[in-house]
């Protein structure tokens, strides 16, 4: 028995710590990332950013398709193979998912190339001085395909340290050469300007790869020190096709890639649709590309930087529950997904609280745009929403049902393009119409997948902590409010009185979620290094026996 809890508390703390070590990748790479929107902002403003988005978009689409969602598909068999001890089959999976990679990538690198004219000929992106900056992103979708494909195979492995020390330096070469570009090609022009930041990409996809060799070479290492050189196959992996094993890996990874699909689908719908529709709401050419870019370039990377734990719970609770599922655990999954919702939750009801009601002074701050204000705060409401979204979609995926996230994605798009369309246009709504699209999207995508894992494994999300969680964060909105108010009343002084406004907010967060209850001492207790530390605190104040 105690071997067993032994075996649990392992198994949850190797899934926490790769979310940990993953989360802290994250936040240094959205922080770097933040910081060099700060910088590129203020060199392109927000008609050079709005360029600079629309062409990104395009980028996103074929790298999405070029990868087809082999990563995450080549994630779920590795750790399959891994624990059941097939370091043969795992390998060889790799290798042939590697063909595929180079095929694919080469073909959608030159179709992106060969299309940056047919797709401003045909309105597609309506300004056409955004053509050089999808040119420059080109070449970059063939080393992202490796890139993503290497990062899903030591993930399989559940090793997250390369996925985070690979980010990380692709973030630090990519802003350099965003920065330093945009910054030498501006006296050419904007388009120049926003090109230079496009190459940004690629330099971060090409240093980040040879950082991935250098830790495929240590597993390897790793490999024939534990399992020798010479690895046998397993009966079933000896008997088994290349065909075969292609049609695995795509029958997994076809419905990854269609879901995964949809985000840049959904960004080129955004394209066409957001700029024509405030031009109906009464803005001009260039101020619907400004409001364009407050919302796509300064908002949305805020959302993504709110999540970034649930971004990191995402990924790290695939190959987790594929582990469980090949040894049929059916109790492992159940608590990994509870506690996966739970952290979710925890984390993103604060960061709504705080970029809703500080929107304002936090778009000064970051960007010196107060103009991007009213996008921020309505997109505050997408942060909740994307945290259930992404922790469901990696238990669905996990769980081997990666169709289903598929489907919800296509349902949730058609939601959005409807209140795009007709929200946007309205002078009264404008661009804080296609926020609330957005997180309709998020929100109707999050709750279907919610339902398909209450069918597939009986979990269904604890109302009590939930209730719990919303009262702490209605506190904490009262103090934040309250704290900026009367601080910007007394001092005038803004960056003061907002991170002053956040650090309180979130201390009576806490408190509060401790003093009623919503803090699970077990939760703590597999948090690393974090959750020890926390427990302690709170233990010597008497809230934890």
């Amino acid at each position: 028995m105690t071997e067993i809890k032994s075996d649990e508390r392992s198994n949850s703390e190797k899934f926490l710590k790769g979310t940990f070590i993953l989360t802290i990748a994250s936040f240094v790479v959205k922080v770097i990332g933040s910081l060099n929107w700060i910088f590129v902002s203020r060199i392109l403003g927000g008609e050079g950013i709005g360029l600079y988005q629309m062409a990104f978009p395009i980028y996103f689409f074929a790298m999405t398709v070029s990868q087809a969602g082999v990563p995450v598909a080549i994630s779920i068999i590795t750790a399959e193979r891994v624990a059941l001890n097939d370091i043969f089959g795992a390998r060889r999976v790799f290798k042939i998912s590697m063909a595929l990679m180079l095929a694919t990538g080469l073909f959608f690198s030159l179709m992106t190339y060969f299309s940056a004219r047919w797709l401003i000929d045909l309105q597609f992106i309506r300004d056409a001085r955004a053509y050089m900056s999808v040119v420059v992103l080109a070449p970059t979708v063939f080393f992202v395909t490796f890139l993503a494909a290497s990062r899903g195979y030591l993930q399989g492995w559940q090793r997250m340290t390369p996925t985070a020390v690979s980010q990380i330096v692709e973030q630090i070469f990519r802003v350099i050469t965003m920065i330093v570009l945009a910054d030498l090609l501006l006296p050419w022009g904007l388009d120049y300007a926003a090109a230079g930041a496009s190459l940004g990409a690629l330099a971060g996809a090409v240093t980040g790869l040879i950082v991935l060799v250098y830790f495929h070479i240590k597993l390897n290492r790793d490999i024939e020190k534990k399992y020798g050189v010479d690895l046998k196959p397993t009966p079933q992996s000896q008997n088994e096709s290349t065909f075969s094993i292609i049609k695995r890996l795509f029958k997994l990874a076809l419905p990854v890639s269609a879901a995964s699909i949809m985000l840049p689908v959904v960004s080129n719908l955004d394209l066409m649709i957001v700029p024509q529709r405030l031009e109906v709401a009464g803005y001009s050419v260039r101020q619907a590309t400004e409001l364009f870019g407050y919302l796509n370039g300064m908002a949305v990377p805020l959302i993504n930087l709110a999540t970034i734990l649930t971004a990191s719970l995402a990924v790290s609770i695939v190959p987790a529950i594929s582990e469980a599922r090949a040894l049929k655990d059916t109790a492992r999954i159940y608590r990994q997904t509870a506690a996966a919702v739970r952290i979710s939750n925890f984390v993103c009801f604060p960061a709504f609280v705080i970029i809703f009601f500080l929107a304002t002074p936090i778009s000064t701050i970051i960007y010196n745009a107060p103009g991007a204000g009213p996008a921020v705060m309505i997109s505050a409401v997408s942060i909740i929403l994307l945290g259930l979204h992404q922790v469901s979609t990696g238990v669905l995926q996990g769980l081997g049902h990666t169709t289903i996230p598929m489907v919800n994605m296509i349902l949730a798009a058609a939601a959005k393009v409807f209140l795009n369309w007709n929200l946007t246009a309205m002078p009264m709504f404008g661009i804080m119409g296609a926020a609330w699209a957005t997180a309709a999207d998020m929100g109707v995508a999050a709750f279907i997948n919610l339902y398909f894992i209450y069918k597939y494994i009986g979990y269904k999300m604890e109302l009590g902590q939930l209730l719990k969680t919303i009262c702490a964060a209605g506190v904490m909105a009262v103090v934040t409010k309250f704290f900026y108010e009367f601080t910007m009343t007394a001092w005038s002084m803004e960056i003061i009185s907002t991170f002053g406004a956040v650090f309180v907010g979130c201390v009576v967060y806490v408190a509060t979620l401790a003093l009623i209850g919503g803090l699970l001492k077990e939760d703590l207790e597999r948090i690393p290094m974090v959750g020890r530390f926390a427990l302690k605190i709170f233990t010597r104040l008497g809230i934890f026996k």
